[in-house]
């Protein structure tokens, strides 16, 4: 494929690109030699699911495998423990090992939904983080000054306001950016709140004599909130092994002003034919394409048809889960052990919003008890059916 092509494909939907006259450079030389560019992304397993913000860059890999380059989806299991610090206004609770072990069982089984998995190369941090000579990384530490790492606007903020950052957050970027300088890497990809770790990576590189990686940023997705990036600990992520009709549900509540972006990042559909659509129509032709991508077709019709019927004719879904009483029981341990709320206190949050319903009936006292068979309703589009 021509450069200029490879280019259209590889800037669409990115931020920036640091810088656009090195990466034609290394397509040209690449082209002419006849190899791959070495494209890598870093995912620390701090959470067991991968959600649609994880994919604007796994879209991107998978674009750049399309293109014929060498992609490494480098899973951080060392730098997990540690925890990024990026965009966290206090210290991070650190992982054990078990835990990002746990996380990380998941994780190419999740991405082979996206990436070609005969292509994609799997590397774990921990191969040469957990090894390295103490006065190795000394060495390469020695290049970088506290004034430099409290130019990130995270770090910044935190000194100013005297809370605490440990040497331990002051270590990521460094860490990060020796993956960069392990692997080789001619590319590496990254959402914009990683730019800094991406150019710490650019600076080892050069320090050490090897050529300097191009660094490419990808927007942040917004979850279904609408304001935050969406995170599982915020609670408005849509997990790429989310049931179908979850996900569908979760996407039809996305704003139609977020839907474009959302089409651009997490699709590929021609944008100005979408334009064109009514905005219901839109987005439900954007939740059976991005259900069809981790589900199937037949599963994504399947998901409209039951949406259609529960929030379009107003009955109840098909397939609900059922959680049996014996006697009278509190509304909010009802919810918390079903799963289909995190806790009690959320519950009791939703009760003094007005999102619980009974039958019906909406709830208002936190204190409310079920002592019947019938159908709770949270919120637009969870249901449970109490059976006595």
């Amino acid at each position: 494929m021509d450069i200029k092509t490879q280019l259209e494909v590889i800037k669409r939907g990115a931020v920036e690109i640091i810088s656009e006259a090195e990466l034609v450079r290394k397509l040209e030389i690449a082209q002419k030699e006849k190899r791959p560019l070495r494209i890598k992304a870093g995912f620390d397993p701090t959470a067991p699911d991968i959600h649609l913000g994880h994919t604007v860059l796994l879209r991107k890999m998978r674009q750049f495998q399309d293109l014929g380059h060498e992609v490494h989806f480098l899973i951080g299991d060392f730098t997990a423990q540690i925890g990024d610090p990026t965009g966290k206004s206090q210290l991070r609770k650190t992982l054990t090992k078990e835990e990002v072990e746990d996380n990380a069982k998941t994780y190419i089984e999740q991405v082979s939904k996206i990436l070609d998995r005969g292509k994609i190369k799997v590397d774990f941090n921990s191969k040469w983080l957990a090894v390295m000579d103490l006065n190795k990384f000394l060495s390469y530490i020695m290049n970088f000054s506290v004034n430099q790492m409290l130019q990130r606007e995270d770090f910044k903020n935190r000194f100013e306001k005297q809370q605490n950052i440990s040497m331990l957050e002051f270590m990521y970027p460094i860490l990060q950016g020796y993956d960069s300088v392990y692997l080789e890497a001619d590319i590496e990809l990254g959402g914009t709140d990683q730019i800094f770790n991406l150019l710490v990576g650019r600076d080892m590189q050069k320090d050490l004599g090897k050529e300097q990686q191009v660094v490419i940023t990808m927007p942040l997705l917004e979850g279904t909130d609408g304001i935050n990036k969406m995170s599982k600990s915020l609670g408005n992520y849509i997990a790429i092994n989310d049931k179908p009709e979850e996900m569908f549900g979760k996407i039809m509540s996305v704003s139609d002003e977020l839907m474009l972006k959302y089409y651009t990042l997490l699709t590929d559909e021609n944008l100005e034919e979408i334009k064109k659509l009514h905005p219901k129509e839109a987005k439900v032709n954007l939740a059976k394409r991005i259900i069809a991508q981790y589900h199937g077709q037949k599963e994504a019709d399947e998901a409209a048809s039951e949406f259609d019927r529960v929030f379009g004719s107003k009955e109840l879904p098909q397939d609900m889960p059922v959680y049996k009483i014996e006697s009278e029981k509190l509304i909010v341990d009802i919810c918390a052990e079903s799963g289909l709320v995190k806790s009690k206190n959320e519950t009791r949050r939703l009760i003094q919003q007005g999102g619980l319903e009974f039958e019906g009936n909406k709830i208002t006292d936190i204190a409310a008890k079920i002592n019947s068979s019938g159908v709770l309703k949270i919120g637009s589009r969870r249901f449970l059916k109490i059976e006595k």
